[in-house]
């Protein structure tokens, strides 16, 4: 199988990885990828040029496409490339809207009574400043209603910072809504459905403060591990029946089968577990925690997706724990320089893999080029050696202003 990845993060760089480690592929390109790809096998393509991705496809006579990140799929491209009859790994531009539109999300889950938070809309910033002034208790959940990239989220604790996330994050016209805070503990569990069926994947733990402790802004994640013990095994039969296989099952009641990976972030409170969002694809950085962990092929999951055949197949993790560190610019997930050149990648142990994120560069000589810049992730026998793996190896590599937390997995550990 010859495939084509699209995208340039840490999740496209694991994907590759893995298709060419369990032998589900003869050859992988990335377009536009990132410096942890051989330039040989590196598309310069944008994630959103439909037609010159279909032209790649043709010239290089792709058998199917991998759609990493959200925007493509939200924009259509797996229809795109479906109407040119090539294969395509994601859900239609219709059933992407579970993560490109939350408020759709929202709907689907009122309707087919999928537990989720209350929320309440506002259009614009007016209407929402004015309903923060008579907020009796914080903190409040605020969301954008599109795509943000990860940061369209705010948990203010004050009024004081809600009125500033709201003036520096929504528009006049933006549509957003408040959502009720619940202090419960989160959760990723992701599935890969064929349109009727599910093959749940084992849960993940994501970090999306940028400081230690779970502080500071969100972030599009520093780091994560797998699997998270909050979702145990009888949490994790709610979540399979009552969120992910009802959500597949009520996309198909409306029209919209939902093929690829369906992703649902929720919130653990005692007994009870709400849906905090949907996303269309894989988590970055929880791809790096999953997919290392997955026992068998995972090109047979991609094509059994796309072909409708997942009652087919079978699939089962290993009897381990991942986990995940992010390295990240200086500054980020503000502003940030690129360009820094990045040493010590040659000093880690083969105990370690390394995935690249914003990074460019090849044979060797690697500069940064983006936020989250490496993955750094370690497997062990329990949670606390994959750690202490990790965190060894780590020091490693440097960078100018590199930055990373020091307590992933702390949920877990503690």
């Amino acid at each position: 199988m010859r495939y084509l990845i699209i995208g340039s993060g840490g999740r496209e760089h694991t994907i590759a990885w893995r298709l060419m480690q369990d032998s589900s592929a003869d050859t992988v390109f990335v377009a536009p990828g990132n410096g942890g790809t051989d330039a040989r096998f590196r598309a310069d393509i944008e994630v959103n040029d439909f037609p010159s991705i279909e032209d790649f496809c043709i010239s290089h006579k792709i058998d199917m496409v991998i759609v990493g990140p959200e925007a493509p799929l939200v924009k259509g491209i797996v229809d795109y490339l479906n109407d040119k009859r090539i294969p395509a790994f994601g859900p239609s531009k219709k059933a992407a809207m579970l993560e490109g539109s939350k408020l759709f999300a929202k709907n689907i889950m009122k309707k087919y009574s999928i537990p989720t938070v209350r929320h309440r809309v506002f259009t614009g910033k007016a209407a929402l400043l004015e309903y923060v002034k008579e907020v009796k208790t914080f903190p409040i959940v605020i969301k954008l209603d599109g795509l943000a990239a990860g940061k369209g989220v705010g948990i203010p604790e004050t009024r004081e910072e809600a009125v500033e996330f709201i003036h520096s994050t929504v528009k006049d016209e933006t549509t957003v809504f408040v959502e009720d805070y619940i202090d419960g503990e989160e959760a990723s569990v992701l599935c890969v459905s064929d349109g009727t069926r599910i093959i749940p994947f084992v849960a993940a733990q994501d970090h999306k403060r940028i400081y230690d402790g779970d502080r500071g802004p969100n972030t599009g994640g520093m780091g994560a591990y797998a699997p998270a013990p909050v979702m145990t095994e009888a949490r994790l039969k709610f979540v399979h029946q009552n969120i992910l296989q009802r959500t597949i099952d009520g996309m198909k009641e409306e029209g919209i089968p939902f093929k690829g990976i369906l992703y649902a972030g929720v919130i653990v409170k005692g007994d009870n577990i709400n849906v905090l969002e949907f996303n269309v694809r894989f988590g970055d950085p929880e791809a790096q925690v999953i997919i290392p962990l997955i026992d068998g092929k995972l090109g047979d999951l991609f094509q059994a997706s796309v072909n409708g055949s997942l009652d087919r197949i079978s699939i089962s993790f290993k009897n381990m724990h991942a986990i995940t560190v992010v390295m990240a610019s200086g500054g980020y997930p503000g502003a940030y320089e690129k360009g820094m050149e990045i040493s010590g990648l040659d000093l880690i142990s083969d105990n370690v893999i390394v995935f690249h994120a914003g990074t460019t560069g090849s044979s060797g000589k690697y500069y940064t080029n983006g936020g989250r810049v490496l993955n750094v992730t370690a497997l062990g026998t329990t949670l606390r050696e994959a750690s202490s793996t990790v965190y060894r190896e780590i020091d490693h590599i440097r960078f100018n202003g590199a930055y990373y937390r020091t307590d992933i997995g702390h949920r877990a550990l503690e």
